[in-house]
């Protein structure tokens, strides 16, 4: 789903539920869960299910699918993979945000928040946790953002104040490599790091071979790459690391 379909749909956005409007009668907060892990998503509403004034009123596993289920289903909150298709559930939480700015999104991913919990945010999340964390901290988030208030585990919220001033407790930069990094240029990263040439990377997004021929370059003048093999090596390493 891309910015120029989205806008087709524009004329109607008036007409859309306010979220007081999606709360239900009862006062249980209904949540939509986006993962393209089927035995995943079924934890992850057990987890909820047993939590009084929370339930899980659908399941998506694709973009589009999610898409149509919040049209469909007006939930009140959608808790999205950032690992769904690639680093597709950024550009998901990005457009669902751009669709419907005042829906509560909490990003829960297997990955490490120190790379992409700011990318999260930045997309429209009010939140990010880590499945590695127990259900009790995805129940603390989930509430949390219902009342309209970001949740970061304390680690990641002193790394982000730190990095709004400048440093982190030890006086050292916090920027990384990886963080200077935009979200398609991750994308393409780790789209090469599956081994995938850069027609098929072009085909998979959508984008020319030209394009991705220009991500590649900031990418090695980025992580200071000389060459394309090295490039090659470098996301191979990055993405064995990181999944």
């Amino acid at each position: 789903m891309n910015r120029a379909m989205m806008k087709t749909t524009m004329d109607d956005k008036k007409a859309e539920p306010t979220k007081a409007d999606r709360m239900s009668s009862s006062g249980i907060a209904r949540i939509l869960l986006v993962d393209d892990h089927p035995i995943l998503r079924k934890g992850i509403g057990e987890v909820i299910a047993s939590e009084s004034g929370l339930e899980v009123c659908g399941e998506a596993g694709t973009l589009s699918d999610a898409y149509t289920a919040v049209g469909k289903l007006k939930p009140d909150m959608v808790i999205v993979d950032i690992s769904l298709d690639g680093n597709n559930g950024v550009e998901l939480m990005k457009e669902l945000t751009y669709r419907w700015p005042d829906l509560p999104l909490l990003a829960y991913s297997m990955h490490d928040e120190s790379i992409y919990a700011e990318r999260a945010l930045r997309a429209g999340a009010k939140g990010y946790v880590m499945k590695q964390h127990p259900p009790e901290r995805l129940i603390e988030a989930i509430k949390q953002v219902l009342k309209g208030k970001v949740y970061l585990s304390p680690a990641m919220s002193d790394r982000l104040l730190g990095k709004l001033v400048g440093a982190g407790a030890t006086g050292k930069p916090l920027q990384s490599p990886i963080e200077k990094l935009s979200d398609r240029e991750l994308e393409v990263l780790q789209l090469i790091g599956k081994g995938m040439t850069t027609a098929q990377i072009a085909e998979k997004l959508c984008l020319s071979v030209k394009t991705i021929e220009t991500y590649r370059e900031h990418l090695k003048q980025k992580l200071s790459l000389g060459s394309g093999p090295e490039l090659v090596r470098y996301a191979i390493e990055w993405s064995l690391a990181n999944t």
